[in-house]
């Protein structure tokens, strides 16, 4: 019989080793790597099932096909549960053995491709709409990977629109809370006089107009996730609060005396240097060492400029679609431009700008007619043209006079002036305090 399957699969291109015994059947193994096994079930010395649970030990992957003449269910089943993929009753037909050898050696190739592919993979990381090919959006998200199962609070740092709403969503998908609510709340949309409230909830009668109790974000978000954007522009009062239910996860409702327990996991982000507003005195120190538990820092999008090809074709479609527009594709020439461009606003002005594309475009292609990027230089300014102090003024005396003059400019509003400036309302009382310009 070995004999004979030795020459019938040879015939099929196959190299068959054959052994007398369960022993020297294992030497073959220990020797020389193959793809599939098939033994008897009644051998000298060692019986099959033996040898089946020493070759499973050697190679785990290997298929085994089992044949045996007693037509037993109950020892058929018992090789299968040993590990055996198949087995073949005694007497078979030769057609019968090459067909089960045939789709063993299938199935197995099947799963070498898989494995093969996963290797290939590597270090690639898939997150539902988020598209990152790039090695550094790679190393971004697999730390998303390895801290998205835990609890631990994560701060997002990166200038705005590089997709930190994104990440945050990503990390709430793909953690053990993902069946829980995910709550986000943007800190410049809420008045300063308001964000205990949309925090922490308030009670009836807490203030004019508070007809009835009212739930706040961390409520809202218990068993789940808080996103909490432009961390930032948090009022001071605040941050003590916010602190406190880091720490000790609870809070009371504005108004309320009763403590309530939650169980948030916290996602905050910000564009802004929060280091720089420690040193300003503008966010509490013991806060930011408490949020900052693991940073993740996502690069602005000239910095990994190999996935814009990937963002385009992702964009070009989802707006073609939504416009009910026929437009397939993008030329290699308009890729180049927005390739080119520098993208101050990142992935979120890419989107814009593709959707305008698509909106305007009157063919089935994008070229670089479609593409209207900004007007304003389209790279950062360099050593040489990059303006360059008065003479006889100190950086401080500058930056002084600029926030003066932004104010004049405001009319005195300092909200406008903030936002001129780039800066945080905070930021901007500070700076004005600095200067001696009162906060009326």
């Amino acid at each position: 019989m070995r004999r004979l399957l030795e020459i019938s699969l040879g015939e099929d291109g196959h190299t068959v080793s054959i052994a007398p015994d369960a022993e020297t059947g294992l030497k073959c193994l220990r020797r020389d790597p193959v793809d599939l096994i098939v033994t008897d079930l009644k051998l000298p010395g060692m019986n099959g099932l033996e040898f089946l649970h020493e070759a499973k030990r050697l190679n785990a992957s290997v298929p085994v096909i089992v044949m045996t003449a007693y037509g037993s269910v109950e020892t058929a089943v018992e090789a299968m549960k040993a590990g055996a993929s198949d087995f073949v009753l005694k007497p078979f037909s030769m057609a019968e053995m090459k067909l089960v050898v045939s789709k063993e050696l299938d199935v197995q190739r099947m799963r070498e491709e898989n494995r093969s592919l996963k290797e290939a993979l590597g270090k690639r990381y898939h997150f539902q709409n988020i598209i990152a090919r790039s090695a550094r959006m790679q190393e971004v998200l697999g730390i998303v990977e390895r801290v998205a199962t835990t609890n631990s609070t994560v701060l997002l740092g990166g200038e705005s629109g590089v997709g930190k709403d994104l990440i945050a969503r990503a990390i709430h998908q793909n953690s053990r809370r993902a069946s829980g609510p995910f709550i986000k709340i943007n800190s410049t949309a809420i008045p300063d006089n308001l964000f205990e409230s949309e925090l922490f909830g308030y009670e009836k009668g807490a203030f004019t107009g508070a007809t009835t109790s009212k739930p706040g974000k961390f409520e809202l978000a218990d068993k789940g996730s808080l996103f909490l954007d432009e961390i930032g522009d948090v009022p001071a009062p605040i941050q003590v609060k916010l602190l406190r239910v880091l720490q000790e996860r609870e809070f009371e409702r504005l108004g309320g005396t009763k403590t309530l327990k939650v169980d948030v996991r916290l996602v905050a982000a910000t564009n802004k240097d929060l280091r720089a507003a420690l040193e300003q005195g503008t966010f509490r120190e013991d806060l930011y060492y408490r949020l900052n538990v693991v940073p993740i820092d996502i690069p602005p999008l000239r910095e990994h400029k190999e996935d814009i090809p990937d963002l385009v074709s992702h964009f070009l479609l989802r707006f073609a679609r939504d416009n009910g527009k026929e437009i397939e594709k993008i030329t290699p020439a308009a890729v180049r431009v927005l390739m080119d461009y520098h993208w101050p606003g990142n992935v979120r002005q890419l989107e814009n700008t593709i959707e305008r594309a698509v909106a305007l475009s009157t063919g089935s292609i994008l070229d670089t007619d479609d593409i209207h990027l900004d007007s304003g230089s389209t790279r950062p300014q360099t050593a040489a043209t990059a303006p360059v102090l008065p003479e006889g003024m100190t950086l401080e005396q500058w930056e002084d006079e600029i926030i003066r003059e932004a104010l004049r400019r405001a009319n005195g509003n300092k909200s406008q002036a903030a936002r001129m400036l780039g800066l945080s309302r905070n930021a901007l009382r500070y700076r004005l305090s600095k200067i001696g310009v009162p906060d009326d």
